[in-house]
């Protein structure tokens, strides 16, 4: 599981990224502080599994804290794209081929309107938000759109040569791109071309194929940053009313970074995606509490949370449809070292038993026997559809 944070220069793109991994970046307020890819590990909530056991767990990746189980996610940062990036202005190709890998993105954007599309700071009231978001997805779909009729020629001929069905000739190459089978056969579905030769394509049958290949792929929800700002909150209401398909979540990246930069300097008590928090240390001083509690006063109970963590749940449980699963025993929850469900994984949609195996050993995938419902004890079959908390121990053969 890979997500891409992506957005225009200066949005708060990469406080965004250090306020959900704690990794140690350079934010500055100028374009282009990112130059490299910054990579790291965030983390997703999900109600825990142990309480229905009446246990505690013991992750080995991740942490449970009050029964709520926090399961680890990758997450890449890239640098800022500008107007025209698909032709290499600014470092748009260099991380536009970043992400690649990523199974869902989140555009970053600057709610409150303070700066434009190169990332600087204009105070005009009158940039706007939903252009932003245009323009990325313009971005992102030229750039695909490139790539793919860069190589149409080379998968072409080779399916002339070798005379293969249009969803085989393009699966090598759509497999490096992270496009598994099921997808790139809806989207030739949707498109009406999947008995169409690619020699017969058309532009336009071409970015429509690009574009639908992105929205399956590489879907985006929008984390409108700077929520704190005076006025923004509007401006994020009249956003929502404008594109009403899309997923747009407010935030405050940098009051975030804040409260996890304090909870663990031990400062405060703090649950990422609370809406509150515990002042635990004597040594903090008159500055630090104000800046605390205009936190708690101006974003914690005015929006109930700084929006980041719900922004991490949303695009891996809502938009991707991931759910968790279990691996556990009939006889005992525990592994050889003592450790209580010390794992939990994260499964695409429309899982089974036998996907579930492969997911914890290709041995266990090859050989699999029977799998057992932990909670109930039924017996499943490898094509038994998992759903979210499961618990599962599977029986494979030698």
């Amino acid at each position: 599981m890979i997500i891409g944070i992506v957005g225009a220069p200066n949005k708060g793109k990469t406080t965004f990224f250090k306020a959900s991994t704690l990794m140690d970046v350079e934010v500055a307020n100028y374009p282009f502080t990112t130059i490299d890819a910054n990579k790291g590990v965030g983390f997703v909530r999900n109600q825990c599994i142990d309480s229905h056991f009446k246990v505690q767990c013991n992750p080995r990746h991740g942490f449970c804290k009050e029964h709520t189980r926090y399961i680890p996610v990758d997450i890449i940062d890239v640098a800022g794209l500008v107007p025209v990036a698909n032709e290499g202005r600014g470092l748009g190709n260099k991380f536009l081929t970043d992400l690649y890998q990523a199974n869902a993105l989140i555009q970053v954007i600057d709610i409150s309107g303070k700066t434009n599309l190169e990332g600087k700071t204009t105070n005009n009231e009158e940039n706007d938000p939903a252009k932003e978001i245009a323009f990325l997805v313009e971005e992102i779909d030229t750039w695909l759109f490139g790539i793919f009729k860069k190589n149409l020629d080379k998968i072409s001929r080779e399916q002339r040569t070798k005379k293969t069905k249009t969803q085989t000739a393009l699966m090598t190459f759509m497999g490096s791109m992270g496009v598994s089978e099921k997808n790139l056969d809806l989207v030739l579905k949707e498109c009406l071309l999947k008995e169409k030769l690619l020699e017969d394509w058309t532009d336009q049958q071409l970015k429509e194929f690009t574009k639908n290949i992105r929205k399956t792929t590489k879907p985006i929800i929008i984390a409108a940053n700077k929520l704190d700002v005076p006025g923004s909150y509007e401006k994020l209401k009249k956003l929502k009313e404008k594109l009403p398909d899309m997923k747009i979540i407010g935030c405050c990246a940098e009051a975030e970074l804040a409260l996890k930069s304090a909870n663990k300097a031990g400062v405060i008590d703090y649950l990422p995606g609370a809406n509150n928090f515990k002042i635990i240390s004597e040594k903090i001083n008159e500055k630090q509490k104000q800046a605390l509690e205009f936190i708690r006063k101006d974003v914690l109970k005015k929006y109930d949370s700084t929006g980041v963590q719900e922004i991490l749940d949303s695009i891996v449980f809502e938009t991707l449809k991931y759910f968790c699963v279990y691996p556990g025993g009939t006889k005992k929850l525990e592994d050889k070292d003592g450790n209580i469900l010390p794992d939990c994984f994260l499964m695409p949609p429309r899982s089974t038993t036998l996907d579930f195996a492969y997911k914890l050993h290709t041995d266990f995938g090859k050989n699999f026997i029977k799998a057992i419902d932990v909670k109930t004890k039924m017996l499943l079959g490898k094509d038994h559809l998992l759903k979210n908390n499961d618990v599962i121990e599977i029986i494979s053969g030698k």
